[in-house]
């Protein structure tokens, strides 16, 4: 989408303070209401509040903030697309939704949010979406604040949009966030497989192990989910990549880490597993990537010398 259509596809609303979300909100949505548009709020129950008396009287739609953000950063991406084509009256018609992303306090999830941003902001320009993010100071940490300057290519200020020249290409942006390393990965992992074939024995090996662990006594969901994804990524490893196919797995501190680890060209598509290949008909296959997005906490993708390394990472809560 582009702006022929009132509004930047992706903006970022930042702000110190409520008085700024009021200078701002509620003009960004009753534009889009006067231009036709479907109107949709996205954000946490404080802030909600306090934007329903500004929007009295208008046709905007309030949506629980768990609809889109409850499975997680990877989730919101799709969570936040099918609430989209649910709400818009026709295919090309324009939906336009205040969200406001929120990471929490733990800086080992942060890098989800920075990636849902960034690829919101690729999704938000091939759809008909005006997407304005709201960020508070007040409860962001820095880092954060610096990705959501990053990863917005206009800014909200009262009721104008400013463009931003901080804004980076979102490609670029993914392909150059840190991935931090996983302490795990330097002791000795509880399984280790150099050159798989066998993924039906792989299967069995590795539930085995977990059994043996007591894993799935306490965290059995979660493990199955996280074994589930481990055998995706095995088999598009072995599918689509280069032999040898080589995985470690560790357990330990609370996680499972899984590093799989194949010889081939790697992952040209920075936003891929982002959304099932084919769209919503699963039955065509190609949704490895994204199921193991939605079943991991982190899913991080980066050069291993001669190819491509895909790391796991759940934890066990």
């Amino acid at each position: 989408m582009d702006d022929e259509d009132g509004c930047s596809p992706h903006a970022a609303l930042l702000v110190e303070d409520d008085a700024a979300v009021l200078a701002a909100a509620p003009g960004f949505l009753c534009d889009g209401i006067d231009a036709g548009q479907v109107a949709v709020v996205v954000v946490s129950a404080p802030v909600a509040e306090l934007l329903r008396p500004a929007l009295a009287g208008h046709p905007v739609v309030f949506v629980d903030w768990i609809e889109v953000f409850g499975g997680g950063a990877p989730a919101a991406v799709t969570a936040l697309r099918r609430l989209a084509a649910r709400l818009r009256p026709g295919p090309s018609d324009v939906v336009r939704v205040l969200i406001e992303p929120m990471a929490g306090d733990d800086p080992d999830t942060w890098r989800e949010w920075q990636r849902f941003e960034a690829v919101l902001d690729h999704v938000a320009a091939t759809e008909p979406l005006c997407v304005a993010c709201l960020h508070d100071a007040r409860r962001e940490a820095a880092p954060l604040l610096e990705s959501a300057r990053a990863t917005h290519p206009v800014l909200l200020r009262g009721a104008a949009e400013v463009a931003n020249p901080d804004h980076q290409d979102p490609a670029v942006f993914l392909e150059t966030l840190e991935v931090p390393g996983e302490p795990l990965e330097d002791s000795e992992p509880l399984v280790a497989e150099h050159a798989v074939r066998d993924l039906r024995g792989l299967r069995r090996a590795l539930a085995t192990r977990a059994a043996d662990e007591g894993l799935l006594e306490t965290h059995e969901t979660r493990v199955e989910d996280f074994l589930l994804a481990v055998d995706e990524m095995t088999t598009n490893a072995l599918r689509h990549g280069r032999p040898p196919v080589d995985l470690r797995l560790w357990a330990g501190e609370g996680r499972l880490v899984c590093r799989v680890t194949d010889h081939g060209t790697g992952l040209d598509d920075p936003f891929i597993g982002y959304g099932p290949a084919h769209g919503e008909d699963l039955s065509q296959g190609g949704m490895g990537l994204w199921l193991a997005r939605q079943l991991c906490d982190h899913v991080d993708i980066t050069p291993d010398g001669a190819g491509v390394s895909i790391r796991l990472i759940t934890h066990l809560r």
